[in-house]
């Protein structure tokens, strides 16, 4: 990738590079856990308020270098760093540190959507459709905005950062920017074009161009006002002993409306013998690098294999599949909850670990429903004791929401249902194993029950 940067660049990423160094890798979108930054590469700095002044307000896209990968490799992150002579005690949480030397000398640096007036100069940016340096702040012309919104961050975590502006809108700032189409951006856009009202149609959107390539920066949204998220509401119901086999009903019926609505929308395949093949070699690949990262697994690497060895089987027996675009990431986290009772699905970056070009790839639609499967099983493992038994209920409930839409209950094909199932879990014994190691029970069970030959 080209890099974009203006002279003063080099000098004002210097100066705060040790600053960064310790801040970045505790953020909770910070990708490379485990291994140390040893330094910073410029992708693009856009100065949108300048230094000298009260308040400045620094946009940067930077390479974190982290050893073993190779010099000029590594994740590219956006930060948004704010300048002031000192923090005032509200925005204390927003520290990155206090500069030595340089062109912030004496200054103090912050997380800048912190703060409700930078958070705030974005949304007008978005408004106006302006143009700043490379920054390019793009609105649906047949949306407005008004203007006076009061910013507030949303502070929990999560692998991006997410501003709401008077319950009105959301912003999603992403954090690891990769170039590309962007599915977060691509797929609301083309299920607003079917008038698919599962998915809150993009407003407006921050893109950049840097060596001839897109980047994907932000995009806002209509913030659904009430709302709450799948999996604090299967938390307290799970709490109170309630039921909710009514709500996962519910949010199969709304998954299957955006699966259908996303294949009017987008292209559809038919994966035969060797696609299907291709897509097992690549469960295998991770599988075998999840086994040496995480040795608890390599009991199970046989019986996990065998789960996505079969479909390939049924592939080489004349078996196909049709595949299409989907959420790529869809566990009850990323639905919401109106207060009338809809359900809307957010959220379509897809998996943030894995590269754009295979989140971009029609799949299965058994991917986002075994993602779903594996989420009411965090759900119930979550309560003490675990209420496994719940999650069966509201698996099956979820699976005959999603046939009362598409006509075909997702169980129907329970070896290709196991195989991404699995795929799925494995994925989440890595995932905890590096951020949440008392979590890793809770996938390590469902791996022992899936690498037995039982699909079922």
């Amino acid at each position: 990738m080209a890099e974009t940067v203006s002279p003063s660049t080099p000098a004002l990423l210097a100066s705060l590079d040790p600053l960064l160094r310790e801040w970045l890798p505790r953020q909770r979108w910070f990708a490379g856990k485990g291994s140390p930054v040893t330094g910073f590469a410029p992708v693009a700095e856009t100065e949108l308020l300048p230094s000298d002044s009260r308040l400045g307000l620094h946009h940067l896209l930077v390479r974190a270098h982290q050893p073993p990968a190779p010099a000029g490799a590594g994740d590219c992150y956006q930060l948004l760093i704010g300048v002031r002579e000192a923090l005032p005690p509200r925005l204390a949480p927003a520290l990155i540190g206090h500069v030595t030397d340089g062109p912030l000398a004496g200054r103090t640096v912050y997380d800048a959507l912190y703060d409700p007036r930078p958070a705030e100069m974005l949304l007008e940016a978005l408004r106006t459709r302006a143009r700043i340096g490379g920054l390019r702040f793009e609105r649906d012309p047949g949306q407005e905005i008004r203007d006076g919104l009061v910013a507030r961050l949303l502070t929990a975590e999560q692998s991006n950062s997410s501003v709401v502006y008077g319950d009105t809108f959301i912003l999603k700032l992403l954090r690891r920017v990769v170039p590309g189409v962007n599915p977060d951006l691509e797929i609301p856009l083309a299920l607003a074009r079917e008038g698919c009202a599962r998915v809150p149609a993009p407003t407006a959107w921050l893109r950049a161009e840097l060596g001839g390539e897109p980047y994907v920066l932000a995009v806002l949204q209509p913030f659904v006002r009430g709302a709450t998220d799948g999996w604090e509401l299967a938390l307290r119901e799970l709490a109170k002993g309630e039921d909710f086999t009514a709500e996962a009903r519910a949010l199969g019926r709304a998954t299957a409306e955006v699966h259908t609505a996303l294949a009017r929308a987008l292209p559809t395949v038919t994966l035969g013998r060797s696609q299907l093949e291709s897509q097992v070699a690549g469960m295998v690949e991770r599988l075998e690098a999840a086994a040496q990262a995480v040795p608890a697994l390599r009991p199970y690497e046989d019986g996990l294999r065998s789960a996505y060895l079969a479909p390939a089987q049924l592939a080489a027996e004349g078996s196909t599949w049709t595949a299409q675009r989907v959420h790529g990431d869809l566990h009850l986290g990323q639905c919401l909850r109106s207060p009338s009772g809809e359900w809307s699905l957010i959220d379509f970056e897809g998996e943030p670990a894995r590269p754009l070009a295979e989140r971009r790839m029609p799949q299965p639609v058994v991917r986002d429903i075994a993602g779903m499967l594996r989420s009411f099983d965090y759900a119930a493992h979550s309560v003490t004791p675990a209420d496994p038994g719940w999650a069966r209920r509201c698996r099956a409930a979820y699976c005959s929401g999603y046939a009362e839409i598409t006509g075909t209950d997702p169980r129907t094909d329970p070896v290709l249902l196991r195989a991404y199932e699995t795929d799925k879990a494995v994925y989440e014994v890595v995932y905890e194993a590096r951020h949440r190691p008392d979590w890793l029970p809770v996938p390590l069970s469902a791996v022992h029950r899936l690498a037995t030959p039982d699909p079922n």
